[in-house]
């Protein structure tokens, strides 16, 4: 039964679980660093080979353990922005405009980070075009919220593509709500990838990519997972459990669309996604938080 997660990370934990650990992982690379006291993760897919074990396009996934986040301690919030920004930055954004796009549903919680985030991203093209001079030193961002095919009946990508041909970016930043197949990696970690996303993959609603090849310019991707799917977990409850010989096939055929989150998860939705609105003006600009706060208040 194929576990679901979109996280790199668990990813990879997922193929050494089934090969037993008596195989090597080819075409991957995976480091652990830490930041600003934040774990770090880093899996590098290769080539083919990562590509058909992980079952992930070849690129950079950095995962963040933002668990001590929730513990409140000094200067919490700007060690996390600090953290997202830098490994954001490590992704080697190309230098020019840039155009931050929010995906999800702005209505269903779980499913906001995108928009959510758009709130606190640092809008400056407008301003660039206005008065040049003043604006000197930032760099052009625009930013956009894609909403969903139900209320729309657009596709993300078909917006998006059609707003890219217009503003002519550097390069997209695609933010979204991911799932996990552990509960304590939800509203807890931070993954960033330069292989663009996939809209809705999260909840088995697969739309239309955002990537290089979909839009003719590099797309980064962050996403935090919200939920996690309730067979994958009831799977590894029964495994932990030493129950992995049971319930497969009942599991399988009640699995439709139950997904899992947390009762606080609006509080948690709306300080990660500042988070990461902050995390990208850090990358992007070249502003203090204090700063950011100023601007964006």
């Amino acid at each position: 039964m194929t576990k679901r997660t979109d996280l790199a990370l668990e990813a990879r934990e997922l193929w050494q679980e089934s090969a037993q650990r008596t195989t090597r992982l080819s075409g991957v690379k995976a480091t652990k660093t830490k930041r600003e006291g934040y774990p770090i993760t880093r899996v590098d897919i290769l080539d083919e080979r990562g590509e058909e074990a992980l079952g992930k396009p070849q690129g950079s996934y950095l995962t963040i353990d933002l668990t001590a986040y929730w513990k409140r301690k000094e200067d919490y919030f700007d060690r996390a922005v600090r953290a997202v920004g830098s490994h954001l930055k490590d992704l080697s954004l190309p230098d020019g405009p840039a155009l931050v796009v929010g995906l999800g549903n702005r209505a269903m919680t779980p499913d906001a980070v995108g928009p959510l985030t758009l709130e606190s991203v640092l809008v400056t093209r407008h301003l660039l075009a206005a008065m040049p001079r003043q604006f000197a030193g930032f760099r052009p961002v625009a930013a956009f919220g894609t909403g969903v095919l139900g209320s729309t009946g657009v596709e993300s990508a078909e917006a998006v593509r059609g707003l890219v041909e217009e503003v002519h970016p550097a390069f997209v930043i695609a933010v979204d709500a991911l799932a996990s197949r552990r509960t304590g990696r939800v509203c807890a970690t931070v993954q960033l990838s330069d292989t663009g996303i996939v809209p809705g993959s999260g909840v088995g609603n697969h739309r239309s990519a955002l990537n290089r090849e979909t839009l003719g310019v590099p797309v980064y991707a962050l996403g935090v997972p919200t939920v996690v799917d309730a067979v994958t977990l009831a799977a590894d409850l029964l495994e932990e459990a030493g129950e992995d010989s049971l319930g497969e096939e009942r599991l399988r055929g009640e699995r439709e669309q139950f997904m899992v989150t947390p009762r606080d998860i609006d509080q948690q939705v709306r300080e990660l996604s500042k988070v990461l609105g902050y995390g990208i003006n850090w990358a992007l600009q070249d502003l203090e938080i204090a700063e950011m706060t100023a601007l964006l208040g």
